[in-house]
């Protein structure tokens, strides 16, 4: 196992640098608040932007969006370390990214969708120009998603749904809802969910904002009031939603903007060698000089992670325990990149974003409190704890 690029994705490599910088709108990396591993700086789930927009589609047009798709269903029937380095660059840039729909919903709908679902969706989300938001947390229902409670009542050829969801990122800006009801009450709590797709326009749905810890309107608490959506619009088998939400989830955990932390990490060590500090510069503290190695050495196990799921993928090995693997231990880095990134700045790392004398633009103090949802967002820590014991070490729930 050999997770040094060959040649010819050094190449591929080059070519999406080429194409990230040439095509990019102007000033946006400049601009980018995104801390990696966070949830809640993410522009995109904000403002729907036309430049990202038209980038999205530049994107589709170059296949990027696609590359690792089976051809028979439009995709570029490239390798999933080719999709992988991909969305490495898209984040060292600080691009923006692919979304909920090319990600998630695409993914998912190819391994359980019906025939007909396909045909309708995927030329859809293969042109670029869909946005998605995940309807899964609820009030009292968030680690545990077998504890939803909105209802999903069959009404001959629909589903009516009544309910409410929560920290939904990006709903406000999306156009379709990617979600999960019950649809039988008497069902044990992991049956009798259902997976399925809602229109955002549809009458009986309400979208409030909730402006998060970093000032950004990223989240949203959604209503449902006897919104009616199609049974065609249902992904896999009606009652079988929680299965399939958990491969869902595991495409989610596999989507993280690795190549951010290494474009974060070296504006910080970048920080450290120009400045001084009492006379000296910070990059010859000795603690400082520890603290930074030592989260290099933990940005590379992330990077071996990261491809490790690539490469296993490519072998047609799904990989569930090293997913979550990789959520936790970027999570962790997160968390990390951020502590010793206020250390690294002092006092300067407390001014906020606007602040002339911001160091980053301030970014590291927005990446401060960002950071804490890193290890919430897409399943907490301590559910990714328990995934890695009971499904890769095989030790009992209790």
């Amino acid at each position: 196992m050999d997770f040094h690029l060959s040649e010819k994705e050094r190449q591929f490599q080059k070519e999406v640098d080429k194409f990230i910088l040439s095509a990019m709108p102007p000033g946006y990396a400049e601009n980018s608040l995104y801390w990696p591993g966070g949830y809640g700086t993410i522009r995109e789930f904000e403002v729907r932007d036309p430049a990202i927009e038209k980038f999205r589609e530049r994107m589709s047009e170059e296949g990027w969006l696609t590359m690792a798709w089976p051809k028979e269903l439009g995709g570029g029937g490239r390798s999933f370390i080719e999709q992988a380095i991909f969305a490495e660059r898209l984040s060292y840039h600080r691009a923006p990214g692919t979304d909920v729909s090319t990600l998630i919903a695409a993914p998912t709908i190819m391994r359980f969708g019906s025939e007909e679902l396909k045909k309708e969706w995927i030329p859809k989300i293969i042109r670029g120009n869909l946005r998605f938001w995940l309807a899964y947390s609820e009030p009292n229902a968030g680690s545990d998603l077998s504890a939803i409670q909105t209802r999903a009542i069959e009404d001959g050829d629909y589903l009516v749904v009544n309910g409410q969801k929560i920290w939904s990122s990006g709903a406000h800006v999306s156009d379709y809802g990617w979600m999960v009801a019950r649809t039988d009450m008497n069902a044990p709590a992991h049956r009798g969910t259902t997976l399925f797709i809602v229109d955002n326009k549809t009458p009986g749905i309400t979208i409030r904002p909730l402006i998060n810890i970093v000032g950004f309107h990223s989240f949203n608490e959604v209503f449902f009031d006897n919104v009616r959506v199609p049974k065609k619009n249902i992904v896999g088998e009606m009652n079988m939603g929680f299965y399939h939400l958990m491969v869902a989830l595991d495409f989610e955990r596999l989507a993280i903007a690795i190549g951010g932390f290494r474009k974060q990490f070296e504006e910080i060590v970048q920080y450290a060698r120009e400045t001084k500090r009492d006379g000296k510069l910070i990059s010859s503290h000795p603690i400082i000089k520890k603290k930074l190695a030592d989260l290099a050495i933990e940005i590379e196990i992330a990077y071996m992670f990261f491809f490790k799921t690539a490469w296993m993928m490519d072998r047609n090995l799904f990989p569930n325990i090293e997913a979550s693997a990789l959520k936790l231990i970027t999570t962790r880095l997160s968390r990390k990149l951020a502590d010793i990134g206020m250390e690294v700045l002092g006092l300067y790392g407390q001014l906020d974003h606007g602040s002339p004398y911001a160091t980053m633009d301030g970014r590291v103090y927005l990446g401060y409190l960002d950071s804490l949802s890193a290890v919430i967002g897409a399943g907490t820590s301590e559910i990714q704890r328990n995934i890695i014991a009971q499904r890769g070490l095989g030790l009992p729930r209790k």
